[in-house]
């Protein structure tokens, strides 16, 4: 009876071991399983990242019918107080100014309407009622206070053109519409540099 005992004990403590001592089962309880790792978090700044797989389609394209049509309201705007500013600034500089933007824009407003003809984009002919009022609203200034509001005016409308003819050139659709805003652009960032400049004299003498 005893012998039996002792075999059926030592059969039992066997079993357990095998049992207990099986890799698979010892991690299953948590006994000498390998630390989990924390899943990895996609990094903004790989390009494999998932989080940048379709980055380049969201990049909004621009709409060439209307960088058209602001831009021949835009190159009308500058002739028009172009035409004016040759006419009332009391500053020579000014003077000169106005002249390159009625000679810059009315010949960059021509290409402009042949592209338009050709990629079938109507643009406007006339001024709205907004740009208009903005032409008016100058015309009733005179001698320095004429050309501090012109130069004010010059420098934010090219600030924004600017930006206009840069994102078309970039992200533009129709090949010859994106090759005028490539081709005007450079024009149009030699405007806003002589902007700054008058914008910077406007405290000397020549300008009060």
């Amino acid at each position: 009876m005893r012998r039996n005992l002792l075999l059926c004990f030592t059969l039992t403590g066997a079993s357990l071991r095998l049992i207990f001592g099986s890799p698979a089962l010892a991690q299953g309880h948590g006994v000498g399983a390998p630390t989990s790792q924390p899943a990895s978090r996609s990094n903004p700044n790989d390009p494999n990242s998932p989080l940048n797989t379709n980055r380049d389609m969201r990049i909004q394209r621009a709409d060439d019918n209307k960088f058209l049509k602001d831009a021949a309201i835009g190159a009308m705007v500058e002739v028009e107080l172009g035409k004016i500013a040759v006419q009332k600034a009391s500053s020579d500089a000014v003077k000169q100014f106005a002249q390159k933007m009625v000679d810059d824009h009315t010949k960059a407003n021509e290409e402009l309407r042949q592209i338009a003809i050709t990629t079938n984009i109507n643009v406007p002919d006339a001024l709205d009622s907004k740009h208009q009022s903005r032409v008016d609203k100058l015309s009733k200034l005179s001698g320095t206070e004429f050309d501090r509001a012109y130069i004010k005016d010059q420098l934010k409308d090219h600030q924004q053109d600017v930006k206009e003819f840069q994102n078309e050139a970039e992200n533009g659709n129709r090949e010859a519409v994106k090759n005028f805003a490539s081709k005007t652009l450079p024009m149009l960032q030699e405007h806003l540099n002589m902007a700054k400049d008058l914008n910077k004299q406007k405290d000397n003498t020549a300008m009060k």
